[in-house]
């Protein structure tokens, strides 16, 4: 017997690969976000007066919360293995396809920079305008310790959450969208939406921006065909918040 091993994915195939891609990531991140943001909301006291904590402490040894900080990193990359590993069956080099490589380093960090300023410069002025509506949770971007490991930690993880982010929720989601032959409004509003729902613990502040900068991204990525900058521009946006904070006296970010 003879197996076809270049068969054509099908339509259903490719819609029920993508629904399990994002089931494994930012899907159930939006899942669990929403559950978040209805446990908040029927909780005691306004919306405003609860927390929203990232990168906080596994571990009350510092040599143990480390290696959990890592394992996390690591593991929660794996869905974007998965996702170049599926865009492998498409013609051409799956990293390529969707421009996550190195072959134009200077134009995708200028092109990066000057996305994160355009997105990074008025999202601080809606998270003070959300902040003083109360619609969004006091956010605290960062709960590691002072330790020698805490700010590499968290540029690293600013470095995971834009890999993952950009490639499951532009790059794989926007190719298999298109194949699947949606309309392109349905796949912008399908990226940008996923991206808000899965900030939504954050409070409906957190998930407006982030959906606005969703539209910013898939339109960027529609023109260019490259993720790269946008792993840049959202890199140096999560830096600036996580180190920022961790660095910074507390008291700057009261308006949070």
């Amino acid at each position: 017997m003879t197996i076809e091993l270049g068969r054509t994915a099908t339509r259903r195939t490719l819609g029920t690969e993508t629904l399990l891609v994002l089931g494994l990531s930012l899907g159930q991140s939006a899942v669990y976000a929403l559950v978040s943001i209805v446990a908040k909301l029927t909780a005691d006291g306004p919306l405003s007066a609860q927390t929203a904590a990232l990168n906080t402490s596994r571990n009350a040894r510092p040599y143990l919360d480390l290696t959990y900080q890592l394992l996390g990193i690591v593991f929660a990359l794996l869905p974007v293995l998965l996702a170049l590993h599926l865009l492998a069956r498409d013609p051409g080099e799956p990293a390529r396809s969707i421009g996550l490589d190195v072959r134009r380093p200077g134009q995708d960090l200028v092109r990066g920079a000057g996305l994160a300023a355009l997105i990074g410069l008025p999202g601080l002025a809606l998270f003070w305008a959300a902040a003083q509506l109360g619609v969004n949770a006091t956010l605290v971007p960062a709960g590691l310790p002072d330790l020698w490991w805490t700010v590499p930690v968290l540029v690293l993880a600013a470095g995971q959450n834009a890999v993952l982010e950009e490639v499951i929720v532009v790059g794989y989601l926007i190719t298999r969208l298109r194949q699947l032959q949606w309309r392109l409004g349905a796949v912008i509003a399908t990226s940008a939406l996923l991206r808000g729902s899965y900030h939504l613990y954050q409070g409906f502040g957190a998930f407006v921006g982030n959906a606005v900068m969703g539209v910013v991204f898939s339109l960027f990525y529609l023109r260019t065909r490259r993720v790269m900058p946008l792993v840049v521009a959202h890199t140096l946006l999560d830096i600036v918040a996580f180190v920022g904070y961790a660095l910074l006296p507390k008291d700057w970010f009261d308006w949070l």
